[in-house]
């Protein structure tokens, strides 16, 4: 069974998906008039309140559960594994990936703003099912088969995704690292992980958005500032470990003695996996928690939204790869104890040994984050899951989700195997099929939405148009 689901892992994001979500964020960059060039002033309305916005959290509450979900394990062990697959020419290609992507975030997350619904609690709904559901309809009132079928597509592919990329995989990320440092049981650890997260997932998104809030700046400015102490140590060779990702990103040049560099389309592969999965730009997951957002029009929360892309691979990751890069130069020992067999399992020893040169706190700043990214991944991907189920099968259906979620979490600490990491990774790549369709038909109404607010000086404007209520199941 491990077998088979490796091998549709294998073909779901083989080189068909990397060329239709980088050639998406490529047409989506030109569609809406190079977008990313509004970045500076994106990053400063990310820090103000809208007070004339409608919606449920802040701005800022709705990007800071988005990066809770997205800067997880995968923006430190994620980019030490394309490094040793990929080589070093993996870090350009996932930063581009970063650059590109900013584009894509803003047309899904403008998209589902747009198209947002209430339920009969007036609590906003929003992500790619809805898009289908609303976009699409026809003059009287009917959805057609095929936007229905898109709508449940996703919701379904998501739901899987949020068990396994979100409860189950950080759980047992967070119990490694916890138990390689601490001599705690496994179960020990799982019952605190259902703990920590049950008292603020069933609290409903304004919780998890107030935590996020707290939890994501503090943890992302301190891994931020163990890579900025390393790189300060290995101040000498910096230089040449950014000019040897560039040369790898174009040649065939091997690095590090020969013991990683595999070519072109190896690093290009890797390069681009990895970097989306570090921003999930088309995934479709980031929309889900910005149509929750007060804002007072699509436009606006789009452009706030597209910032997480840019903190998550540009900064993060870039951050990540200019780091573990220049260790490898400066300490070739590491060829010895890591690149002389490299394993799936090697990135996170990689990135070990990166921090342990820190003296005294290095490697207490990489457990300490690396606990904080897994914990935060699972509150924002538990918010993913309860709009999802709530469109398959009603509100009824959060409460039995969530004990659902939070006993998956457990397994996923005291071990589940390699199954559900492999279901949760095809999970990924299918629900990002229905988004991307969905966006890049609506490509062109978002273009000329974007003129309208962001190129004709109208982002202060309201959004008239009523929300309307759905009914519940």
């Amino acid at each position: 069974m491990l077998e088979i689901l490796n091998s549709i892992d294998a073909f779901v994001w083989g080189p068909a998906m990397i060329v239709l979500l980088l050639g998406t964020h490529v047409f989506l960059t030109f569609k809406t008039g190079f977008i990313q060039r509004k970045l500076p002033q994106a990053i400063r309305m990310s820090f103000r309140k809208d007070p004339q916005g409608k919606g449920d959290i802040s701005n800022f509450g709705a990007l800071a559960t988005a990066l809770a979900a997205t800067i997880g394990t995968g923006s430190i062990v994620g980019v030490a594994t394309a490094v040793l697959a990929g080589g070093p020419g993996a870090v350009f290609w996932m930063w581009i990936t970063g650059v590109f992507g900013i584009a894509t975030k803003y047309v899904e997350v403008y998209a589902s703003v747009k198209y947002r619904v209430r339920d009969h609690a007036g609590n906003m709904l929003g992500g790619a099912m809805y898009v289908w559901e609303r976009a699409f309809k026809k003059e009287d009132g009917r959805t057609p088969w095929w936007a229905k079928l898109g709508a449940v597509a996703f919701a379904a592919f998501a739901t899987v995704a949020t068990i396994g990329t979100g409860s189950a995989v950080q759980a047992s990320a967070m119990t490694g690292i916890i138990a390689s440092s601490v001599p705690v049981p496994t179960w020990a650890i799982g019952i605190g992980i259902v703990v920590l997260v049950s008292v603020v997932i069933f609290g409903g998104v304004r919780t998890i958005s107030n935590v996020c809030e707290k939890l994501v700046p503090v943890m992302a400015v301190a891994y931020a500032g163990g890579c900025l102490v390393i790189l300060a140590l290995n101040a000498p060779v910096v230089g040449e470990a950014v000019a040897l990702i560039f040369q790898c990103a174009f040649t065939g040049k091997a690095a590090f003695g020969g013991a990683v560099g595999s070519g072109i389309m190896m690093a290009l592969q890797f390069g681009c996996a990895r970097g989306l999965f570090s921003n999930e730009s088309g995934l479709g997951s980031a929309p889900i928690i910005a149509a929750a957002a007060k804002t007072r029009n699509p436009a606006e929360q789009a452009l706030i939204a597209m910032t997480g892309t840019f903190w998550s691979t540009v900064v993060i990751c870039a951050l990540t790869g200019i780091v573990l890069v220049s260790t490898m130069i400066a300490n070739p020992g590491i060829q010895a104890d890591i690149l002389a067999n490299p394993t799936l399992f090697s990135g996170a020893e990689l990135a070990s040994a990166a921090f342990s040169k820190i003296p005294y706190i290095g490697t207490p700043i990489l457990v300490l984050g690396m606990v904080a990214f897994s914990y935060s991944t699972i509150l924002g991907w538990s918010y993913y899951g309860n709009r999802c189920v709530t469109y398959l099968f009603g509100r009824r259906a959060i409460r039995p989700y969530q004990v659902l979620y939070v006993a998956v979490a457990f397994l996923g600490a005291i071990g589940v195997g390699d199954v559900m990491w492999t279901v949760s990774d095809i999970g990924n790549a299918l629900m990002a099929l229905p988004n991307i369709v969905a966006i890049l038909l609506l490509s062109g109404l978002v273009a000329r939405g974007t003129r309208h607010y962001v190129y004709d000086g109208c982002l202060d404007e309201v959004d008239e148009d009523p929300i309307p209520v759905v009914e519940s199941k």
